[in-house]
C-alpha cells in the first residue's frame, strides 16, 4: 500500500489529520524554522475547517439528532432555529459559604462558578465550559457567553434544566459563532452541599460533581 502524502497548503505549514474514534479532526503543524511565515488568511482558512469538522464530529458521535420534544416549554428554543452542536459536559461546580441578602442571621451556599470538560457523545474533549462568568469555550477558541432566560425542574438532586440566550461569539475560531441559544438538559448532580452552611463556615468553598449535556443551537 502506498503511504497517504499531506500535501501542504504553504511550505511552512500543513494540515495534519488526526482520527479520534472515526472523525478526523484538524492539527495543524508549524516547523518553527519557518514560523515566521504564518498568515492572518491562513490561520482564518484552518480556524474555518476546525470549526466545520467540529460541528460534523459532534453530530456524528451523538446518533439521532436531539430533540427539545419532551422539555418543559419554558428551556426550548424558539422555532427558526437548528441544533448545531452537542455536548456532554462533566465537570464540578463550586459554592461558597455566604451571608443572605437582606436576612441578617442568615447563610447561604451560593454558586460561584463551573469548570467542565465539553466532549462528543464518544467522550473526546472539544472544548470547555467554565466561570464565572459562565462561558463556553471550543478547542478552536471561539467562545460565548450568555444570559439565562428560564429554568426548568430536574431530577431530584440535580441542578435545573436551563435555557440561556448567547451573547456574540469571541475569539478566533468559528466553531461558536452564530450559536444564538445554549440549553443544558440531562443534569446529574451539582446541586449546593448538604453540609450546614452557618457564620462560622462563612467564606468556606465546597465543590460537587456534575453532568449535563449542553446543546447549541444557531438560526435555520
Amino acid at each position: 500500500m502506498v503511504p497517504r502524502r499531506v500535501h501542504p497548503v504553504r511550505p511552512d505549514l500543513r494540515i495534519a489529520a488526526r482520527t479520534r474514534r472515526g472523525c478526523a479532526l484538524p492539527r495543524v503543524t508549524r516547523p518553527t524554522a519557518m514560523s515566521t511565515f504564518r498568515t492572518p488568511f491562513f490561520a482564518a482558512a484552518v480556524s474555518t475547517l476546525g470549526a466545520v469538522l467540529l460541528t460534523a464530529c459532534a453530530g456524528m458521535a451523538g446518533g439521532p439528532m436531539f430533540s427539545q420534544d419532551s422539555l418543559p416549554e419554558a428551556v426550548r428554543v424558539p422555532a427558526g432555529h437548528r441544533v448545531a452542536l452537542e455536548t456532554v459536559g462533566v465537570g464540578r461546580i463550586t459554592y461558597e459559604c455566604r451571608a443572605k441578602s437582606g436576612m441578617a442571621g442568615a447563610f447561604e451556599w451560593t454558586f460561584v462558578g463551573p469548570d467542565a470538560t465539553l466532549a462528543q457523545r464518544n467522550g473526546a474533549a472539544i472544548g470547555r465550559y467554565y466561570g464565572p462568568p459562565a462561558t463556553w469555550e471550543a478547542s478552536d477558541g471561539s467562545k460565548v457567553t450568555g444570559a439565562q432566560l428560564a429554568v426548568a425542574p430536574a431530577m431530584a438532586g440535580s441542578i435545573p434544566l436551563q435555557l440561556v440566550k448567547a451573547n456574540p461569539a469571541m475569539g478566533e475560531g468559528m466553531a461558536m459563532k452564530g450559536v444564538s441559544y445554549i440549553q443544558r438538559v440531562a443534569t446529574r448532580g451539582g446541586v449546593a452541599p448538604a453540609m450546614p452552611c452557618t457564620g462560622d463556615s462563612v467564606g468556606r468553598k465546597e465543590v460537587v460533581d456534575y453532568r449535563a449535556d449542553y446543546i447549541f443551537w444557531k438560526a435555520a
